[in-house]
């Protein structure tokens, strides 16, 4: 689902080009703040669903995994950059680890959808882990094995190094807060919800560790 006719678009000329958050960032600058990047399908619910999370200061939209530097939404959701919607979590390490938010992903994705994420298809829509560092990997590859232990079955969900991340217009920031209403229709239209239910039951769209 092409999600450009939900909201009330600025003119995506006057928006500055967002500014990309580049190799080298490290997952964890200092004691008090660390980075991480996860791709979930529609970057306005993975939003969602990492604000609720205890210990997360901030929560960012926009795309990476793919070769076009500074890309627009259209650009993404059209194909050919290589990237996927994404969102960069901010937290402070003292109050929640990666391994939380590993455990927060899985449970706000379908981990067997190939290229898609329920209504949104497409490799701009495939989920992933973007690893920063060598521990944050190891973490994300011991997660995997768990859900496929746990299923049984072939995990779709990709595990990358990160590149770059460039955050996505600003319209698309906060979005299921400012514009509640045209959040909800598509979150519900996207059978979203449903299907997380369908595949974790009770731990679906966790925002906590159990």
């Amino acid at each position: 689902m092409n999600r450009s006719s939900f909201p009330t678009l600025r003119p995506l000329a006057l928006l500055a080009l967002p500014v990309a958050i580049l190799l080298g960032s490290p997952s964890q600058a200092s004691a008090e703040s660390a980075s991480a990047v996860f791709a979930g399908g529609c970057f306005w619910c993975m939003e969602e669903a990492y604000d609720k999370v205890d210990g997360v200061t901030a929560t960012t939209s926009g795309f990476t995994g793919g070769h076009t530097e500074n890309p627009t939404y259209q650009q993404v959701v059209a194909g050919g950059t290589g990237h996927t919607e994404a969102v960069k979590i901010d937290y402070d390490p003292e109050r929640v680890d990666y391994e939380t938010l590993l455990h927060v992903f899985w449970r706000n994705i379908d981990p067997f959808a190939v290229n898609r994420q329920f209504c949104d298809k497409g490799a701009s829509y495939r989920s992933a882990i973007f690893p920063m560092d060598a521990e944050q990997r190891a973490l994300a590859e011991a997660s995997r094995e768990a859900v496929a232990e746990r299923f049984d079955r072939e995990i779709a969900t990709e595990i990358s190094d990160f590149d770059a991340f460039y955050p996505a217009e600003d319209y698309h920031q906060n979005y299921y807060a400012e514009n509640q209403v045209r959040y909800r229709f598509y979150k519900s239209a996207c059978g979203r919800v449903d299907r997380l239910e369908e595949v974790w039951g009770e731990e679906a769209s966790a925002h906590s560790a159990p």
